[in-house]
């Protein structure tokens, strides 16, 4: 039998997987946990601070210790901008003159610490419990790099043949991925045109099945200040004369939120919602039930928006949504005088329809937020940052059938479609340059994970038993270049 004839058993692939992860995986996803390599947005000084070209090694050092064929590995840096781990593995088993590809992503740059980690864990200190490895970036998306070579090794190891294999490991994803296209571009004839890409930074709706995104959100982020004084002055003289700042706030997000609702108000963050999209969130939400919301800790006697678990997805998914995500000009409640503020700021992140422009939602909310500002007060809107976000295309028949098949090989279940909530601007950057490559979309953040907030884990058996899913997936694309149908391994 030929390695291009050769299935891939998904039991041992799973079972030595696990091996794997337990001998070298967990300790060096651990060491990867205890380095502060906060993304560049949350730390100006990360270049001096050395921590990310230290992760890029650590990651580097255990790629180059795994025994796969061909394997070659390269931390890739230009000037000024974050580290780029690249590693390629030729073609096994395909015919000669193959040229197709299958492109894995993840990133290895962090979040920041964030408050409220639970008695006995913190953002830079690996813990183990009940299954989930605890600590800063784990799952989001430090495994992705393990489990793309362990992949990899399981089809080697099997004798399954497998198309050439580029990983990218990103420095600057939390921070939008700016350096990204430029890497992308650098690299561009040694990557290739991929027919697969498998990104492994995205979520899953429980860990009992696989999990594939159809869709993810894009957004605007930026700064809304309000300022009426030039300092401020004490409240019994001041109020009832001057506008307070926070009511002239407090208004103007009025203008772009239904504060009762939490309905948007701006016509350019939204697009409409593909019927085949209503139809997954229907299918899903029916699996997860009321998870849709039980899988965030709310407090007692807190309630979601709705109880419906369908309208909950929609939501999450396709519907564009307000986060006021920090505050200056407030201060601290042990420091807060009676004084009339003279300017208050906030964070703004408005997640949009996966199909809006985000040009067009960034130009909208500064005009709606800017016009007319209340008593004359000086008003702005200044956007940080902007994201395109994704609709799949139609996945083709042999893909579904190749995720199913994983699933029920896997974890005895069907696999489920769903989009979510954040964005990848890796996905968007590529689907715009390779139109005609096919995405597997996946990835560990399941309910509680809780990556960017406090106790952020990684559900270690969930992580092995999607490295086996994708394993199971690359083959089922080899056996179809192997066959020479371009467009249907495309």
């Amino acid at each position: 039998m030929t390695d291009i004839q050769r299935q891939l058993d998904p039991s041992l692939a799973c079972s030595a997987i696990g091996r794997w992860w337990d001998e070298s995986v967990i300790p060096t996803l651990s060491d990867y946990i205890r380095i502060p390599n906060k993304s560049p947005q949350f730390d100006a000084e990360w270049e001096a601070h050395g921590h990310m070209q230290r992760a890029a090694e650590l990651l580097a050092d255990w790629c180059r210790r795994q025994p796969i064929e061909g394997l070659a590995i390269e931390i890739v840096k230009l000037p000024g901008r974050t580290p780029l781990l690249f590693v390629e593995v030729p073609a096994r088993g395909l015919p000669p003159g193959s040229d197709d590809c299958v492109l894995l992503y993840g990133h290895l740059d962090k979040q920041p610490e964030f408050t409220g980690w639970a008695e006995g864990l913190s953002p830079w200190n690996p813990v183990i419990r009940d299954g989930k490895l605890y600590g800063r970036g784990g799952g989001d998306d430090g495994y992705a790099v393990f489990s793309s070579l362990s992949a990899i090794r399981a089809l080697q190891e099997q004798g399954v043949a497998h198309a050439r294999c580029v990983v990218l490991i990103e420095g600057c994803e939390e921070s939008g991925s700016v350096d990204l296209p430029h890497y992308v571009e650098a690299l561009a004839a040694r990557i290739g045109t991929p027919g697969l890409v498998v990104c492994l930074d995205a979520e899953c709706g429980n860990y009992e099945q696989l999990w594939v995104t159809t869709s993810l959100r894009g957004a605007v982020l930026g700064t809304l200040a309000v300022e009426v004084l030039r300092e401020g002055v004490h409240s019994g003289a001041a109020t009832g004369v001057a506008p307070s700042t926070f009511r002239i706030l407090r208004s103007l997000l009025s203008r772009i939120e239904n504060e009762v609702t939490g309905d948007l108000l701006v016509d350019e963050l939204f697009a409409p919602i593909p019927a085949e999209r209503r139809r997954q969130a229907e299918v899903a939400a029916a699996a997860l039930g009321e998870q849709t919301f039980r899988r965030l800790p709310f407090v007692e006697g807190a309630q979601p928006v709705t109880n419906s678990p369908y309208e909950l997805v929609l939501n999450n998914t396709w519907r564009p949504s307000l986060t006021v995500t920090g505050a200056d000009g407030l201060p601290t409640l042990r420091d807060a005088g009676n004084v009339l503020l003279p300017r208050v700021a906030v964070k703004l992140s408005v997640r949009l329809a996966p199909t809006a422009d985000p040009a067009a939602a960034s130009a909208a909310l500064k005009r709606v937020l800017e016009e007319q500002p209340p008593y004359g007060a000086r008003v702005s809107f200044e956007p940080a940052m902007t994201g395109r976000g994704w609709n799949a295309p139609p996945v083709p028949d042999w893909l579904a059938d190749s995720v199913q098949r994983a699933s029920q090989a896997v974890f005895g279940r069907d696999a489920m479609y769903l989009g979510t909530g954040g964005g990848i601007p890796f996905i968007g950057m590529l689907a715009q340059r390779f139109p005609k490559t096919r995405f597997l979309v996946t990835g560990v953040l399941g309910p509680a994970s809780n990556a960017h907030g406090p106790n952020e884990f990684l559900h270690i058996d969930y992580a092995r038993r999607l490295t086996a899913c994708v394993a199971a997936v690359i083959a089922d694309h080899a056996r179809r270049a192997g066959a020479g149908d371009r467009e249907a391994a495309g």
